[in-house]
């Protein structure tokens, strides 16, 4: 029993360092276009970031319902808790590296990835929940796809909703709105990627009998929405940078268009119980929205380093959680 309680306490702590780490490096994106056209302060953007994240986090429960239970099948993985932990492990380490390289690379296809190589490392491809994993997949895959679209659309409709106003004018309005809109889209990004790292600790919980398949204790969700928090103060100025700077010029329109897109489309898959990628999500929405505007404005080279990284994210995870996995096996 001594053995489970410390399986369990070291699931926890990389559990939350995840979700620390997720709060650095992903949240950068909620307010990466409020902080490139000065709307907010870097400081006052953390703030309302960090303080949004944490609602956000605990209003829901769904998406972590659906990590715990649609991944993988834990009555077939012998060695469940060791999985766990390669799993964070590889996780951790592909979002440390993508954030030190300034790459807006998804946490959400890290750690699914991650689950799977060391599943599938450890009892084979029997291990994977098909169903739900093939619609999770899916989740992550359509979701950037609908953003851009989105995106697009809105800025349309914005186009001629406002073209008879003044520019400068209607920028100083929008940077106004654009304060509220950062909030709303760090409230979007609680309510789906602290989930994650919840769903993590009820899978080890589960595995272990303590807790009943289909609970999230309410101290995980306050643990995990405070270590998002905690890391969303840190900031993530490497990634603000890239979203907010590098697809293109963003203007306080252009933000507040972003920035509604993306927020709906996260707010929807938080609803269903289903994982996104609020990086991609994000970074698309700016495209769509840039593509609207002018697609020559478009910084075509940053979308394409990201669709990249958004492929290999998966199989490069994956690989390394099978490696990681192999490595802790032989320990413990």
């Amino acid at each position: 029993m001594s053995t489970s309680y410390l399986m369990i306490s070291l699931t926890v702590i990389l559990a939350l360092s995840f979700d620390f780490i997720n709060g650095f490096h992903d949240t950068a994106n909620a307010i990466a276009t409020a902080v490139s056209t000065k709307a907010l302060s870097p400081r006052r953007a953390i703030i309302i970031a960090s303080l949004m994240n944490f609602l956000g986090a605990v209003a829901f429960t769904g998406v972590a319902k659906t990590i715990a239970k649609d991944i993988v099948n834990l009555d077939l993985i012998p060695n469940g808790a060791v999985v766990i932990l390669a799993a964070l492990v590889s996780a951790i380490v592909w979002n440390l590296v993508t954030w030190y390289l300034g790459i807006p690379s998804s946490s959400s296809h890290a750690l699914i990835g991650s689950i799977a190589g060391a599943a599938i490392t450890s009892a084979g491809v029997s291990s994977i929940n098909y169903k739900g994993f093939v619609a999770i997949i899916k989740s992550l895959l359509v979701s950037p796809i609908l953003a851009f679209v989105v995106g697009y659309i809105m800025f349309t409709i914005f186009k001629y909703v406002f073209k008879n106003l003044n520019l400068s004018k209607t920028n100083i309005r929008f940077r106004r709105l654009q304060a509220i809109t950062a909030a709303v889209q760090s409230f979007a990004h609680g309510t789906n990627d602290a989930q994650k790292s919840m769903g993590i600790i009820t899978m080890a919980l589960v595995s272990n009998n303590l807790i009943k398949p289909g609970n999230i204790p309410l101290w995980v969700q306050v643990s995990c929405a405070t270590s998002m928090a905690l890391g969303t103060s840190i900031g993530g100025w490497r990634i603000i940078k890239t979203v907010g700077t590098q697809i293109m010029k963003i203007r306080p329109v252009n933000g507040v268009a972003a920035d509604l897109s993306s927020a709906l489309i996260i707010f929807g898959a938080s609803r269903f119980g289903l994982p996104v990628s609020t990086t991609h999500v994000i970074s698309s929405s700016i495209m769509g929205v840039g593509t609207s505007y002018r697609v020559k404005g478009v910084k075509w080279n940053t979308g394409k380093k990201m669709i990249i990284t958004w492929f290999i994210t998966l199989p490069i995870s994956a690989t390394l959680a099978a490696i990681i996995y192999m490595v802790m096996s032989m320990f413990l």
